[in-house]
């Protein structure tokens, strides 16, 4: 008992500095923060919990994403395809329409084509149900497994598209969260005026490169390749194109706000390597014709192709401001939404209601610590001062890590800090009941430390790890509170494990050493 690796001292002692050192920045003033935020290394001691939105205020803002719109999309491009192949394979066929769910058409020759019919149906898409009537209308419908397949593909993708575009406002630890079949739930903290956001959330940022109906008129009605879209630069004014796509946005690898040659805002963008080679195709077979730049149903730019463009770049222009290329830039950098988001509620927590949380939350934490401080010395004496030593290096550890990892911390995470105090406390009680009966039965005091650590450990582990095992689960499957509350006492679980049985015994090695008692009365 009284030996003790010196390795295990080094490393027992080097890591309370450094959960002192990373704690610390969390008590010192808003200005002194930012200052060592911005001056030292990102490894060095500087960075701070992470308030969340119930601690300092923020904006809550439910998210509704648009996947009927999407699905009807979905349907089109089912005909267009559809009507390719059936001309293709010269199948005769009347009414080719989009349904809710899928698309029909009605065979003039049901005994002939239909073999080669349904095979290009079931081709249109993975897990449609074939029908044909014998009137020999086929009919192809997404299966209810295949719609809500597609709407939580929609919502995936979506959420992970708002992630990138409110990272890149400088928001700190974001909640983003689904919410239902086709909800997402957005709480930014810190965010007291989320308009700026909102704005950016509402446009779906879908663009695409069309080349123009060579056969429409101004005044012509598009036929059923083509649309007609209005100028943005233009106000009444249109543009028929052909609806087939020849650039998609998917290809974009990068895009910047940048200025033109005669010093107007505009946007730099650049493509994949499967864009390049397309966009270099397309504008050399198309010289001296427009080339239309779409983006969420507006024509924001068509300039004429001057020469063939090879290196992948190009240059968006038009009446923008320097905003505006800013945030067309960033919205195409983050890429386009699957579908539109409608803001269907919202609400507002205050930075003063944020404050009385924590202040509410400060106060508990600081009454626990001293409840158990009090006891922990009224039942064991210098050994629970001891305890309390432990203790206090074991909340430095929780608010190290919880700082280290920028871990959000809520209110619910309060409180799991504050049972893990209780609990920190749970291994030296083990420990010291342990020490106490060894005494009770004649052992030396040196004899007694020693038997208590080594019999009480296997009780600490299973109980500590059991606690964890269900700190996991409600991580992995929870959500919101529930998370923060798991992650809080899941630290606390292992920072407790370690202040016990390392920090405690080093300090009673220490003690032994220099004072060498004959008795011992715990």
């Amino acid at each position: 008992m009284l030996y003790i690796d010196k390795w295990k001292i080094i490393l027992t002692a080097l890591l309370c500095v450094l959960g002192v050192a990373y704690a610390v920045p969390n008590l010192l003033s808003e200005e002194r923060q930012a200052w060592m935020q911005n001056t030292l290394p990102h490894w060095m001691p500087g960075k701070t919990v992470s308030l969340g939105l119930d601690l300092q205020g923020g904006s809550h803002i439910l998210l509704e994403a648009d996947t009927a719109t999407v699905i009807a999309e979905r349907m089109d491009a089912m005909v267009d395809a559809a009507r390719k192949e059936l001309a293709t394979a010269k199948i005769g066929y009347l009414d080719l329409t989009a349904k809710k769910n899928g698309i029909s058409f009605r065979l003039r020759d049901l005994d002939k084509d239909r073999a080669a019919a349904y095979k290009i149906a079931n081709n249109l898409a993975e897990g449609l149900d074939i029908q044909i009537a014998p009137d020999g209308t086929l009919s192809a419908n997404m299966t209810e497994s295949g719609v809500t397949a597609l709407k939580t593909q929609i919502v995936n993708q979506s959420i992970e598209i708002i992630r990138r575009r409110v990272d890149e406002t400088g928001t700190k630890e974001p909640v983003i969260q689904r919410q239902g079949t086709d909800r997402i739930v957005l709480q930014m903290p810190g965010v007291d005026n989320p308009e700026e956001i909102k704005s950016r959330l509402r446009e779906t940022a879908k663009m695409t490169f069309h080349l123009p109906d060579p056969d429409a008129t101004p005044t012509s009605r598009p036929g059923p390749l083509s649309m007609r879209l209005p100028l943005k630069d233009n106000p009444g004014a249109t543009l028929v194109l052909r609806k087939r796509i020849i650039i998609s946005g998917e290809m974009l690898v990068n895009a910047q706000a940048t200025f033109d040659e005669n010093q107007r805002p505009a946007v730099s963008f650049k493509f994949d390597s499967i864009g390049t080679k397309r966009f270099c195709d397309v504008s050399r077979e198309n010289i001296g014709k427009q080339f239309a730049i779409v983006l969420d149903g507006s024509i924001i730019s068509a300039p004429v192709i001057q020469s063939a463009i090879c290196g992948g770049s190009g240059i968006i222009t038009g009446s923008f401001t320097s905003q505006e290329t800013t945030e067309l830039a960033l919205l195409l950098r983050s890429g386009a939404l699957p579908a539109a988001l409608k803001v269907i509620e919202e609400r507002s927590v205050g930075p003063t209601l944020g404050s009385d949380s924590v202040e509410a939350g400060k106060k508990a934490t600081m009454y626990g610590f001293a409840i158990v401080c009090v006891l922990m010395v009224a039942f064991y004496g210098m050994f629970g001062m001891f305890a309390n030593v432990a203790l206090i290096f074991n909340v430095a550890f929780i608010f190290a890590l919880l700082s280290l990892f920028q871990a959000t911390l809520t209110l619910p995470g309060i409180a799991g800090i504050i049972l893990t105090i209780g609990m920190a406390v749970d291994a030296n009680v083990l420990i010291y009941e342990r020490i106490r009966e060894e005494l009770r039965n004649g052992r030396s005091v040196l004899s007694a430390i020693d038997t208590g650590y080594k019999q009480a450990m296997s009780t600490i582990v299973d109980s500590n790890l059991t606690t964890l095992i269900v700190a996991l689960i409600l991580f992995s499957f929870g959500t919101g509170p529930v998370k923060g509350f798991a992650v809080a006492m899941s630290i606390g679980i292992i920072t407790s494990m370690f202040s016990a049985i390392m920090i405690t015994r080093l300090i009673i090695i220490i003690w032994l050493r220099k004072a060498r008692p004959s008795t011992l009365v715990l």
